[in-house]
């Protein structure tokens, strides 16, 4: 059991390692592509991937599991990421930050009401809330804050729907079958839901574009790092922790992106965005103490 914690925050660490530094890669993309065709195509490297790791079919599939793998293709492959990429159409980049730091306690509510689970302890709100002050400082230090009605409310719907994901992650993880398996029919399902806004949004072929080697790493990075290998660790470790502790990892999301920034775009870092990275840390600490004290007991 130890040993499975352990993995399951493993896990959790590295995909939040990898996703806080995606949007270095989108914003290089989004020069020459919509943000949808980002999307498709991350996805369908990342299905291409998962199906060469793991070609063998599954079986036995009843209809209502999936309807469960069609609701989580729905939310956490195409929903998210397109009222994500929407929202910063209408409201600031800090207001996104802030606002999709809210997962964890949407994640923590459908919990409790959906799965039956232990309703959190004090240590994760008052994590929560120094994690929030932190995220805050990280994204408001080198901006205004200016509230945008339309983007906002995209933003926590964003939210929520990934609350919603990783509560169905936890169902099928339930079911027994392999990581990769459900995470590939789940991309399946996410491109299926995708092929619409390919239409509705400005999209074209443009194969030219894949000859430009930096367009191509980006591609190959999101499709292969972010999607296919970080969907299958961001699952286990929902199957290992559950999902109210694996999504308390999303507060480390801008302490990464911002590392990134400093590292790879040289960008300066405010005395405001250090304290916040701190602070944020503090709430991830907080919010996971109860198995960090286990952790020393079992020492």
């Amino acid at each position: 059991m130890r040993n499975d914690r352990a993995r399951g925050h493993a896990a959790a660490l590295f995909t939040i390692l990898i996703w806080g530094t995606t949007f270095i890669s989108t914003k290089v993309l989004l020069r020459g592509f919509q943000p949808v065709e980002i999307l498709f195509i991350r996805f369908l490297l990342g299905l291409a991937a998962l199906c060469l790791a793991c070609p063998r079919r599954m079986k036995g599939v009843t209809r209502r599991q999936e309807l469960v793998f069609a609701g989580a293709g729905l939310c956490g492959v195409c929903l998210y990421y397109l009222l994500e990429n929407i929202a910063l159409t209408y409201t600031l980049a800090s207001n996104v930050g802030v606002i999709l730091s809210v997962i964890p306690f949407f994640t923590a509510v459908l919990s409790h009401l959906f799965l039956k689970e232990e309703r959190p302890g004090g240590g994760f709100y008052l994590g929560f809330v120094v994690a929030m002050a932190g995220i805050s400082l990280i994204s408001f230090s080198g901006s205004r804050l200016e509230l945008n009605p339309v983007g906002d409310l995209l933003s926590l719907l964003a939210a929520m729907v990934w609350a919603c994901y990783v509560i169905l992650t936890r169902k099928i993880s339930a079911w027994g079958w392999n990581t990769i398996l459900t995470t590939r029919r789940t991309f399946c399902w996410g491109i299926l839901w995708m092929l619409p806004a390919l239409f509705f949004f400005d999209c074209r072929l443009g194969l030219e574009r894949f000859a430009n080697p930096v367009y191509l790493g980006n591609l190959l990075f999101l499709g292969f790092g972010a999607s296919a290998l970080c969907f299958v660790t961001w699952n286990l470790a929902v199957k290992l922790l559950g999902p109210v502790k694996t999504s308390v990892y999303t507060y480390l999301a801008p302490v990464i992106t911002i590392a990134a920034s400093v590292l790879i775009l040289h960008e300066p870092i405010t005395p405001l965005a250090a304290l916040g990275a701190a602070l944020t840390l503090a709430g991830l600490l907080l919010s996971q103490g109860k198995d960090l004290l286990k952790k020393e007991r079992a020492k």
